[in-house]
């Protein structure tokens, strides 16, 4: 059987169990790994290969990581294969714009893209489907073209977003669905059993790089809002407040339907409303949120018993978090 010949570009552990499935298929000889450069991480500042890096070297796969594609000596290497001919590009969760010049020279280019397209367009969608509150969300296969995340689709799949759910657990689901997808779907595209369809424009919605700034709980916000903020960052990029004038993060929280409104009348939201040795609840702009896994500033993350019996025994009632 002759084998399919591509270059795999991704980053993250989403993009491994793609690579993951390519290579178990053994239908694909992957000619090079594309992948962002190593990066210092966590507090340590610790030097780590890319999920996709490390599965790559597992495999004797060549591994390239330019810094940026545009003008790089990987880019040179790049061009290379893919003039060697009939080579094609498989993407997912890779983090660069391809320059239009691969995408020319490619015999086909694919992108696995982890949203039902035309909705949320960008880096971070499985973030903006949990902030949203959103029911689902899916993975969409589809030609890459020079616009963000604007080529035809070729295939689509969903599965719920449950109110457990987070984006760890929402990556590591859509990571084989994504799999799953492709590994059912590329082949018939290849032989021109699927017809790509056109994403419909008037429904494109964005999904940017969460910024800092957005990373800030408003506490004016409803306690679902807040809740489905928190959900929509943990584990990464993780969404906070402040604490005592420090950077206070907030892993895990749930809506409370034990408080009443007249109770919380006289409270402006960020407030503490209700403090015992196992519960901390806050008011929000509607409602009130229980947080139940936090991370004070220079300390380990911790449940919220374990920070009431610490470093937040003297938390009155009324104290209030945010600026």
């Amino acid at each position: 059987m002759t084998k399919t010949k591509i270059i795999f570009m991704g980053t993250p552990q989403f993009a491994a169990t793609v690579l993951k499935g390519l290579i178990d298929s053994n239908q694909y000889e992957i000619l090079a790994v594309v992948t962002q450069p190593d990066r210092k991480v966590g507090r340590k500042q610790e030097l780590r290969m890319t999920p996709v890096k490390e599965l790559a070297l597992t495999v004797n796969l060549p591994v390239l990581q330019p810094e940026k594609l545009s003008g790089s000596v990987e880019m040179t290497q790049i061009m290379a294969l893919l003039e060697s001919g009939e080579v094609g590009i498989v993407t997912a969760a890779f983090g660069q714009f391809l320059p239009g010049k691969l995408l020319d020279a490619a015999q086909f280019a694919v992108n696995t893209h982890a949203s039902l397209l035309p909705k949320y367009r960008g880096g971070a969608p499985i973030h903006y489907a949990i902030m949203n509150g959103e029911k689902e969300a899916g993975v969409t296969i589809m030609e890459m073209i020079r616009k963000m995340d604007a080529g035809d689709m070729i295939a689509q799949a969903s599965t719920p977003i449950l109110e457990e759910d987070n984006v760890g657990t929402m990556f590591e689901k859509l990571a084989l669905v994504g799999r799953d997808l492709l590994l059912e779907t590329l082949p018939k595209y290849l032989t021109g059993e699927l017809s790509p369809q056109a994403q419909n424009e008037d429904e494109v919605t964005f999904s940017p790089n969460i910024s800092s700034e957005e990373e800030k709980i408003d506490w004016n916000q409803s306690a679902r809002e807040i809740f489905n903020k928190v959900r929509g960052m943990n584990p990464f990029p993780v969404a906070h407040t402040t604490w005592n004038g420090e950077r206070f993060k907030i892993y895990e929280t749930k809506v409370s339907e034990n408080i009443t409104d007249s109770s919380v009348s006289d409270l402006q939201p960020g407030q503490v409303v209700e403090k015992t040795k196992k519960v901390l609840k806050v008011v929000t702009g509607k409602g009130v949120l229980e947080l139940l896994l936090v991370q004070p500033a220079g300390k380990p993350k911790m449940d919220v018993v374990s920070f009431l019996n610490g470093l937040g025994q003297k938390l009155q009632v009324g104290d209030k978090f945010g600026e």
